[in-house]
């Protein structure tokens, strides 16, 4: 059979109507394109692909049964590592993991690896009704904080191997930042809803509302039973600038206005919440949760939506497909210049006119790259003298985000880094016995599938450790 060069197209809706709904952007395969792209690996013996995969899916042997049309099978084998595949199969850089390794992508474009994981998981959700078996108890307790990636995965494989896990979620639904932080039009909350209904299925428990480090400390976890807590609590504090003007109304964090547009429904008709509601946005960043809040702002009714971005668009970090989507939707991308200051209005002769306070633009200026700093990439250096202002009166900063202290300021003994990011050894374990952690809260923000891996391999250390007292 002759080599097809190219991925099948994932189909998605039309730009002119996506952009104007929080429905999902790509549609996904057909069982009959599932298997013609499936019909592109070439099942090679080394399996390079599967050490791209942070979690090793067993990538080959699942297409493998993609291409006999044996969709139940393959989601059973992809289930073996990973606890969310419909999530993966959405939000994963493929591009730069399993993908980055595939031999075909050597001379054509790689097997769509991804696009694969997310049909065959859509497919079992779509068809199975049988619930999962749920393991024998071997006796033991542990806690997870968070929701997010890591305390699923970590929650998943460690209540597969018998142990009663509670997962504790500060907000009121479950999901971490799959939830709160990506939008419904790339992310459903009905699939991450499935994903927790089939940990809730092998016994895990998920307590929403309670902040751990205020609600119940680390140590109360302990004195209440549970024999080793893993922390993956994320990366939720929001970073700014520190322009002169964050303070004004109409500027947000990315955090915040993606969370007020996801859980708290502003893209309702009627929001109680307060956000945005036509005007011009200038959204400050370059990453994915950039795209998100962009393209969240156009589908929130923004007339005109920017991407304000200090680089060039060969460094911008986001993934390519958001990008170009984002750009297909309409987005303005402003390259190669960084905020300065964000201006408001102020009327001094009446204190009370509604106006004051609010954004009434950015002030910007025009960068240029020079020689490349510590991360290889080239050092933006500003412009003399080449002050502009974009009209808008909506601000996003979408810079990055880090760990919150809450958990540290009340863990005796948790040692953090100068970032906040709770320090771990190989194995997971923190300063603290018995305490894991993974995920955000130890590096920062990054992937949903490097957070998965964390709370995998916190999984499989707390096994080794608690399988010890027996």
């Amino acid at each position: 059979m002759a080599i097809v060069p190219n991925k099948n197209p994932m189909p998605t809706q039309a730009p002119e109507v996506r952009a104007h709904n929080f429905k999902e952007v790509a549609l996904g395969y057909s069982e009959e394109t599932a298997i013609n792209e499936a019909n592109r690996c070439l099942n090679c013996k080394n399996q390079p692909c599967v050490s791209g995969c942070p979690v090793n899916i067993h990538i080959p042997e699942f297409i493998a049964q993609v291409k006999e049309g044996n969709f139940e099978e393959a989601y059973k084998i992809i289930n073996q590592t990973s606890s969310l595949p419909a999530v993966c199969g959405r939000v994963c850089p493929q591009e730069s993991q399993c993908e980055s390794k595939c031999t075909l992508g050597i001379r054509f474009e790689p097997v769509g690896i991804g696009r694969l994981e997310r049909f065959v998981a859509d497919y079992h959700n779509e068809h199975a009704t049988a619930k999962p078996e749920v393991p024998a108890s071997n006796g033991h307790r542990v806690a997870i904080v968070g929701s997010g990636p890591s305390g699923l995965t970590c929650a998943g494989d460690l209540a597969k191997k018998g142990y009663k896990v509670t997962i504790y979620e500060a907000l009121h639904t479950a999901g971490g930042v799959l939830v709160y932080g990506i939008p419904e039009f790339r992310l459903p909350k009905t699939i991450v809803a499935k994903e927790v209904d089939t940990l809730k299925a092998l016994g895990v428990d998920v307590e929403t509302n309670v902040v751990i480090g205020k609600t119940l400390t680390i140590d109360e976890l302990f004195e209440d039973g549970f024999e080793a807590v893993f922390i993956g609590s994320g990366a939720g504090l929001p970073r700014f600038m520190n322009i002169p003007g964050e303070a004004y109304k109409g500027v947000y964090s990315a955090n915040e206005f993606l969370t007020r547009s996801n859980l708290m429904k502003a893209y309702k008709d009627d929001p109680v919440t307060p956000i945005m509601k036509g005007g011009k946005v200038a959204v400050v960043g370059g990453g994915n949760v950039a795209m998100d809040a962009a393209r969240t702002a156009l589908r929130l009714g923004a007339e005109k939506v920017y991407i304000v971005y200090r680089r060039s668009m060969e460094e911008l970090p986001a993934r390519k497909e958001e990008v170009e989507h984002a750009q297909e939707e309409g987005i303005d991308f402003r390259l190669l210049n960084n905020p300065v200051e964000i201006l408001g209005y102020n009327n001094p002769d009446d204190p009370r006119d509604p106006r004051n306070g609010f954004v009434t633009g950015i002030k910007c200026i025009r960068m240029e790259l020079g020689e490349p700093d510590a991360s290889g990439r080239r050092r933006p250096v500003e412009v003399p003298g080449s002050e502009f202002v974009l009209d808008v009166d909506t601000v996003v900063m979408s810079i990055g985000t880090s760990p919150n202290p809450l958990i540290k300021n009340t863990t005796k003994g948790l040692e953090v880094n100068s970032h906040g990011g709770i320090i771990v050894n190989e194995d997971g374990l923190t300063s603290r016995d018995a305490v894991y952690a993974g995920g955000d809260a130890v590096t920062g923000a990054a992937t949903v599938i490097s957070a998965m891996g964390a709370g995998k391999l916190a999984a499989k250390s707390i096994d080794e450790f608690l399988s010890k007292k027996n």
